[in-house]
């Protein structure tokens, strides 16, 4: 799964929407299967078959058209005649089961404990028939209806535990199985599976049954049904049988020739490398609405978040990147998660990390985007450099006891942090080695499930180095290490001492071996350039970098050069003051990352004033030639100026920003992504009247920069900003809505409409977003992510005492993806304050509260705290 790293507060930069119009759709809850309990059954059973059958012609009707039926055969082996075990069933009514031809007792089930089975034989068949509820919370069995036409379309999504929602199932991922699908459907219909299609057969005046092939082994959920009346492209490369699928209305907006070129080039770059050809005889990919990550891994049948990676309008190179980065993702897991799966999620980490590292490893090798790693740094890894500081860290390997800690650990430590030891481990023993190790562990485990242990036995085999000791410094500890130069330049100058310093939190305190690039760089006419990088293990708390003495010194000393460990990077004072001046002389844009990364790194860790931080972005900026660089750093300085200026001063800030890009739009090419990742910049961060007033005028069709599109998506984010500042409002929301009458111009609105700065509006968004009836998701995410606002935080203020009134209540009634998106959206975040810390505090100190929500309660917490300080030392800089 790809999840996307994001703040989250504006629609097009989290993940995906939809909408749901046939009233509630919710869905029961699942078991919170323990890993104690699963390693039981999967020691007790050996699944054979599944066998399911599914009545979706109801999907088009309205209310009475509220759930499914579905009836599963189960065939499965027990160990021990005679024993018991269970069965997840998450549906809305069970109507019958016969175990071997026995009706199985119905009155201990329920949705949360699913069925208990007893005096099983050495060979069993279970058959289940049993209603379950179409979703609208893009969990289960995902049904939407497109507003242009009308049109109904499902989608599943199964990943941690959702497949009960759909069929009756042994759900955990070390009991695979194989698995044959039949769909009722409305005759023209489209239906997609992991496996392709053998026959279609007419059911009735206006339905038709399609069948699908037996699968091959694998995971639940990782098993896939999508179905509506899909828009189709289909390609052959290489012997694959290849498909490409979006909803009808947005058909015209698919370009399918650009997402084959980068999947096959994944194709053939992966079938080289790992020595083992995609195992399925057909793979497909289908850009669905409402989804709540970026994609889903299911085998051949990889389902990709529709507003996401679908542009109805212009977009930069940095979103072409993310979405090939998604793309190579998905693909990468069809290897190393779904041919082999991890045994429990406590292998989470190494699925999504290997995953992570392999797509930017293949973009850089096998696309256009050659630069991946270097944006890799400044997003993902970023991810993980935050996250890995809140008092929720964790090691990159922790043990998951129940589902329920799984569903909040697909976070940065998860993914970046993880793909980041990976990409240090390929440094440490060899990329060659690493291959070799890779494909003797697919080789072993082929079709089943295995550990992180077991593939460092084969990485150990292939490099024929001893890496227990890595594993454990890298995967066993928690939190961050700061890599800090100091510098002695003699007065013939020359280096008299370089040394690395490597510090630790202080409840954190383990130093690590680090392999790391130094780059010695020269100012020569305005470009920084390499005159030489070592490479060396920084260990314990001081390496003396001897090599260095009686040189001349550079210019600037750049530890961590070509980025191969995970640390936080500093400069030493000769250094930095090169790299303020200069920070566009590098020629390589990685090294910039790191620059930059540095400069964001210390105005959060209050070592570095946010006006400064501000000043370095206004002064180097304009000058970056990296379009991800570009569109990062942008964003880190709204986030300074929201989060980590002086509010005195903010108002300053906001002003020159607008002001810098303003200018370089100005001065970018026209129809670039250069011009139109600076207007976005200067429409995000206009405040005053005469900014406002050239947004309203770009929205009318006057005044916009020569080449600039104010195209669908762009005319959106300026009413957005001009909304949230009290420049327009509901008529001009409602207007907009009528040229963009689409499921995005419905998601937009949604969340224009809750920016409008009026008590009274916020009071009834609230009262949506906790209201008894939950939100479809597309709607409950929008609505959140216009609550609150940078220009707003007075407005807000009193949804403070409200968030902890209701935080509870909304987890306890919502599925897990709107509990979550609740709990993180609607804390206080903007209101930066001691009270914020006090009442999370009265909150935290509460009994009863769910781990999981404590957890990121107290998330947010740590950022007013990071807020405060790093306030405190931008107004001590004044």
């Amino acid at each position: 799964m790809t999840v996307l790293e994001g703040d989250g507060r504006r629609p097009g930069a989290a993940a995906a929407y939809g909408r749901e119009r046939d009233g509630d759709t919710s869905v029961p809850g699942v078991r919170n299967l323990t890993q104690v309990e699963a390693t039981e059954r999967a020691r007790l059973l050996d699944v054979t078959g599944y066998d399911i059958r599914l009545d979706l012609s109801t999907a088009v009707l309205a209310a009475e058209g509220r759930t499914f039926r579905s009836v599963t055969e189960v065939r499965f082996r027990c160990t021990e005649p005679g024993a018991g075990t269970f069965i997840e069933v998450a549906a809305d009514a069970v109507r019958s089961a016969t175990l071997n031809g026995t009706p199985v007792d119905l009155g201990d089930w329920s949705a949360e404990k699913g069925l208990t089975l007893t005096g099983l034989a050495a060979e069993n068949v279970l058959v289940v028939d049993a209603d379950f509820a179409y979703s609208s919370s893009g969990q289960g069995l995902h049904r939407t209806v497109d507003p242009v036409d009308g049109e109904t379309y499902l989608y599943s999504q199964f990943e941690t535990a959702d497949a009960q929602r759909v069929y009756a199932c042994f759900d955990q991922p070390d009991l695979k199985s194989v698995y044959t699908w039949q769909a009722t459907v409305p005759a023209h219909w489209r239906v997609v599976s992991n496996m392709p299609v053998v026959r279609e057969e007419v059911a009735g005046e206006q339905t038709k049954t399609v069948h699908f092939a037996e699968s091959a082994r694998m995971s639940t959920y990782i098993t896939a049904l999508c179905a509506g009346p899909y828009h189709e492209v289909r390609y052959t490369h290489d012997g694959l049988d290849l498909g490409y699928f979006c909803r009808a209305s947005m058909a015209e907006h698919l370009d399918a020739d650009e997402l084959h070129l980068i999947t096959t080039q994944g194709f053939d770059f992966f079938h080289e490398q790992f020595g083992v050809r995609y195992p399925l005889p057909k793979y497909d990919q289908l850009w669905v609405p409402d989804f709540n990550a970026g994609a889903m891994e299911n085998f051949g049948c990889v389902t990709h978040a529709e507003s996401h990676y679908i542009f109805r309008s212009q977009v930069t190179d940095f979103e072409y990147e993310q979405r090939a980065n998604t793309v190579l993702h998905e693909l990468a897991h069809m290897w190393f998660g779904n041919l082999v799966t991890m045994r429990w999620w406590n292998d989470l980490w190494l699925n999504e990390s290997f995953a992570e590292w392999a797509s930017h490893w293949c973009n850089t090798h096998a696309t256009r985007f050659t630069d991946a790693w270097t944006t890799f740094l400044s997003l993902r890894k970023n991810w993980g450099y935050r996250q890995d500081q809140l008092s929720s860290t964790h090691p990159v390997y922790t043990e998951m006891p129940d589902l329920e800690a799984v569903e909040v650990n697909f976070d940065g430590i998860t993914y970046a942090k993880g793909a980041s030891v990976l990409k240090q481990l390929v440094a440490y023993v060899g990329i060659e080695p690493f291959l070799a190790g890779l494909r003797s562990y697919f080789g072993k485990h082929a079709w089943g499930n295995a550990t992180f242990d077991d593939l460092l036995s084969e990485l150990e085999a292939a490099s024929g180095r001893e890496l227990r000791k890595f594993a454990a410094q890298w995967l066993e500890t928690a939190q961050v290490n700061t890599l800090r130069p100091e510098v002695t330049i003699g007065a013939d100058g020359t280096y008299q001492q370089v040394l690395v310093r490597q510090e630790a939190p202080a409840g954190y305190p383990t130093l690590r071996t680090h392999r790391i690039g130094v780059g010695l760089y020269d100012l020569t006419d305005g470009r920084l350039v390499r005159r030489e990088r070592l490479e060396v293990d920084a260990a314990g708390d001081r390496t003396e970098l001897d090599v260095l003495r009686g040189r001349p010194a550079a210019d600037v000393l750049l530890l961590n050069d070509d980025d191969l460990t995970y640390a936080k990077l500093r400069l030493d004072e000769r250094s930095m003051a090169t790299v303020v001046q200069h920070v566009a002389g590098f020629e390589s844009s990685l090294a910039r990352a790191l620059c930059w990364a540095a400069a964001w790194d210390m105005v959060r860790d209050a070592e570095l004033a946010a006006r400064d931080y501000v000043a370095l972005v206004l002064a180097g900026l304009p000058a970056e030639t990296d379009i991800n660089l570009v569109t990062a750093t942008l964003r880190q300085a709204a986030s300074t100026l929201t989060f980590y200026a002086d509010p005195a001063w903010a108002p300053t800030g906001w002003a020159e920003l607008a002001r810098t890009a303003k200018v370089a739009l100005a001065q970018a090419e026209p129809g670039s992504g250069f011009q139109l990742a600076w207007a976005r910049g200067y429409l995000a961060a206009a405040r005053s009247p005469e900014d406002l007033a050239a947004l309203r005028g770009w929205l009318e069709g006057r005044g916009a920069p020569d080449g600039l599109t104010v195209d669908t998506e762009l005319r959106w984010s300026l009413l957005g900003s001009l909304v949230a500042n009290g420049a327009a409002g509901a008529a001009e929301i409602e207007a907009e809505l009528a040229r963009d009458r689409t499921a995005s111009g419905e998601r937009e609105a949604a969340y224009a409409h809750a920016l409008v700065p009026t008590a009274e509006n916020k009071a009834a968004v609230w009262a949506q977003l906790t209201g008894p009836e939950a939100l479809p998701n597309w709607r409950n995410r929008a609505l959140l992510q216009g609550l609150s606002h940078p220009a707003q935080v007075e407005l807000t203020a009193p949804y403070r005492e409200r968030y902890f009134a209701a935080v509870g209540q909304v987890w306890a009634s919502r599925d897990s993806e709107p509990a979550q998106e609740f709990a993180q959206l609607a804390y206080p975040t903007y209101l930066v304050e001691e009270e914020t810390v006090a009442a999370t505090d009265a909150w935290l100190a509460g009994e009863g509260h769910p781990a999981p929500l404590r957890r990121l309660v107290a998330e947010g917490r740590d950022g007013v705290l990071r807020a405060l300080k790093a306030r405190a030392r931008d107004t001590g800089s004044a």
